[in-house]
């Protein structure tokens, strides 16, 4: 185990040793269900003698400390009174070194091919994973990277997972691709440009859901994108109101009319391909099938940041003109329909190992009472989403946390809260250690279990974030 000399903190900067005894240094984070709460950061405060409900104040993980390996209950196993019903909530700070994050970037722009290594200071800390609607996926960290490598790659993973899910800051960079800084919950920065939108659609939903204010105004419309490049003339959306051929031709493999793959290869160009002049993806017009000297055309992306405006000369060439007044109100709808771009960071972790030992003498059944819904995990406090198959597999995002509510140990892993909530007689009937249940109240006098060897620093008061399900009521999702 650790050793910490007295008067010092440990090199987590989790526990210190006061005159000889272990210290939990950050305050045991509680939330109180009143909207109109003040945040109060940090409150050392004494219970005033009121009885204290469930259904106002839950409690945390987040700074109670762990019992980590767990051979002993969990630090905190705590029962209040919860719309008529006995619960239970058992809290501990779970140790991951199996976590990572999962990144979710709105960006129309390439980032990096799949399965490219993602770096942080140098070190590769995951990996890029598949390309979403309108958005680019990373994979970061795992047990592979926290303590299958160096002790560098060990330790630069380990602080960027930290500080990804603390809500900071983190520089990136992906192998043959872009420079990236992502916060959670912001927009993110691609090659030192922050960007602000994203797509409305692919380029073949884009025709489709403005086709019918283009027509009469422009003769012929190109929606570029790097997945599906929308033509209106030869689109279903376009056929079905009646839009006259142009004889316009793409380079591209065309999917079904309309709809055109690979035209350009991937970029930080028009609709996230490598473009920088749309005209490199048509071919030459045909006559034969409505091409015309006057005949005009809009070039768009599918986030309004790229349009030009043609009119084909005598020679059937598109020549640049000023985008006429009369499109640029649909140019500015495309802008207006995108969603705000922005880094959505998603805390993974499975909570299997002792962890389980902690809330019950038969591991197993907790696994069991989580799968069947029985008991409600939270992490803290912040809903989760279960992964079904085997374990307790589970992912939550880390905006909807009270900050700073990740810690780390030099392992390297990741300390995060987690809570499991249900009702009393359930938790008597898993295995639950039942002999180390203490009420709410004594808990929020500061009061420790006698299974701890630690004590608290203190309390802090927070409001749930809006809209978020109260995490001590039963039947909140």
């Amino acid at each position: 185990m650790c050793y910490i000399a007295e008067g010092r903190a440990g090199a987590c900067d989790r526990y210190a040793n006061e005159g000889g005894e272990l210290v939990r240094l950050d305050p045991l984070t509680i939330l109180e269900n009143r909207a109109d709460a003040p945040l109060v950061p940090f409150l050392d405060r004494e219970w005033d003698g009121e009885i204290v409900s469930g259904e106002d104040t839950f409690i945390t993980a987040i700074g109670s400390g762990t019992t980590y390996p767990d051979y002993k209950p969990a630090p905190f196993i705590v029962s209040a009174r919860v719309a008529d019903a006995d619960m239970i909530t058992v809290v501990t700070e779970g140790i991951f070194s199996y976590c990572g994050t999962k990144v979710k970037i709105d960006t129309d722009r390439h980032l990096g091919s799949e399965c490219a290594p993602v770096r942080s200071a140098g070190e590769v800390i995951g990996h890029v994973t598949t390309s979403e609607y309108g958005s680019q996926m990373l994979s970061l960290g795992g047990v592979h990277h926290l303590t299958g490598g160096s002790k560098k790659e060990g330790r630069e993973t380990c602080a960027a997972l930290l500080a990804l899910c603390n809500g900071e800051e983190v520089a990136l960079t992906i192998d043959g691709g872009a420079e990236l800084q992502i916060t959670a919950g912001q927009a993110p920065v691609v090659n030192g440009q922050r960007e602000e939108r994203m797509r409305v659609g692919c380029g073949s939903a884009t025709v489709g859901m403005f086709a019918a204010q283009w027509q009469g105004l422009v003769d012929e419309v190109v929606v570029v994108d790097d997945h599906i490049t929308g033509v209106m003339s030869e689109h279903q959306a376009g056929k079905v109101i009646g839009w006259a051929p142009s004889g316009i031709r793409i380079k591209g493999r065309r999917s079904t009319p309309g709809r055109y793959f690979q035209v350009a290869e991937p970029g930080t160009g028009w609709g996230g391909t490598d473009l920088t002049d749309p005209l490199a993806i048509l071919d030459d017009w045909q006559e034969k099938k409505g091409a015309r000297p006057g005949l005009s055309l809009l070039m768009v992306s599918t986030t309004g940041e790229h349009a030009a405006y043609f009119e084909l000369d005598e020679a059937l060439r598109p020549v640049q003109q000023e985008m006429p007044d009369r499109l640029l109100p649909s140019v500015r709808r495309i802008e207006e329909n995108c969603e705000p771009s922005q880094a959505s960071v998603l805390f993974m972790a499975g909570a299997g190992g002792s962890l389980r030992s902690g809330v019950t003498e038969n591991p197993v059944s907790l696994t069991r009472s989580v799968q069947s819904r029985l008991t409600r995990v939270t992490c803290g406090g912040a809903p989760v989403f279960m992964w079904p198959g085997g374990g307790i597999t589970f992912m939550a995002d880390v905006t909807q946390m009270p900050k700073n509510a990740f810690g780390y140990v030099p392992t390297p892993a990741l300390v995060a809260p987690i809570e499991f909530t249900m009702p009393a007689a359930d938790y008597a009937a898993l295995g639950g250690h039942m002999d180390y249940v203490m009420p709410l109240a004594d808990a929020l006098k500061g009061a420790k279990g006698r299974q701890n060897d630690h004590r608290l620093s203190g309390q802090r008061s927070e409001t749930p974030r809006p809209g978020l399900p109260w995490p001590g009521k039963r039947g909140a999702s």
